[in-house]
C-alpha cells in the first residue's frame, strides 16, 4: 500500500528502512542513512537525500550496491532468483520473453560486460525494449570504467526514483 509523504516523514527509522530498503537493490543502508533528511516536501527532496547518501558513500560501498544488481535476463531472473521489484521491471521490459537467441545474446553481453568492468551492466529497464537494452549494452561497453561507474551509479538512482514512485504518493 502506498504511503503519503506525510506518512513517511513520520515514520521511525526502522519503519523507513523497511519501507524504502529496497529501493536500492539489497542495500537498506541507503535508506537508514537518508532518514535524517526528513521531513521532505516532496518526492524531489526524497530523491535528492536517496542520491545524496549514495553520492558520499565510499567507493567500496558504491561498488558492493552495483554488484548486488543481478544480470539483465540472467541465470538469476531464468532461476525466479529477483527481488519482486527487479522481476516486474524485467518483466516490464519483456525479458522474461526472450527468444532463445536473444537470451544468448544477453548472456554473451552480460559476461563481456562483466569481464570489463567487473560488476553487472545497469540500466533503469522499465518502458525500455529488449532493442534498446543491447543497443545499450553494445554502446556502455565502449565506455571507460570510470564512465561506467558514473553510468551505472546514475542508472541505480533512475532504478530508485521508478521504485520510490510506486511507494510514496
Amino acid at each position: 500500500m502506498k504511503k503519503t509523504l506525510i506518512e513517511l516523514n513520520a515514520l521511525s527509522q526502522a519503519e523507513f528502512v523497511q519501507l524504502l530498503g529496497g529501493v536500492y537493490e539489497h542495500s537498506p543502508w541507503v535508506a537508514e542513512r537518508s532518514w535524517a533528511a526528513r521531513p521532505f516536501a516532496d518526492h524531489e527532496s526524497l530523491l535528492m537525500a536517496l542520491r545524496q547518501t549514495l553520492d558520499q558513500a565510499k567507493p567500496a560501498e558504491q561498488l558492493a550496491l552495483i554488484r548486488a544488481h543481478p544480470d539483465l535476463a540472467g541465470k538469476a531472473a531464468l532461476a525466479g532468483e529477483l527481488t519482486t521489484a527487479s522481476t516486474r521491471e524485467q518483466a516490464s521490459a519483456g525479458l522474461d520473453q526472450c527468444s532463445h537467441e536473444e537470451l544468448s545474446r544477453f548472456h554473451e553481453l552480460n559476461a563481456a560486460y562483466q569481464a570489463r568492468f567487473g560488476f553487472p551492466f545497469i540500466m533503469a529497464v522499465k518502458n525500455a525494449t529488449r532493442q534498446q537494452i543491447l543497443a545499450g549494452f553494445e554502446t556502455r561497453l565502449e565506455h571507460s570504467p570510470e564512465q561506467e561507474f558514473t553510468t551505472a551509479l546514475a542508472q541505480i538512482n533512475r532504478i530508485a526514483a521508478f521504485r520510490v514512485q510506486d511507494l510514496i504518493h
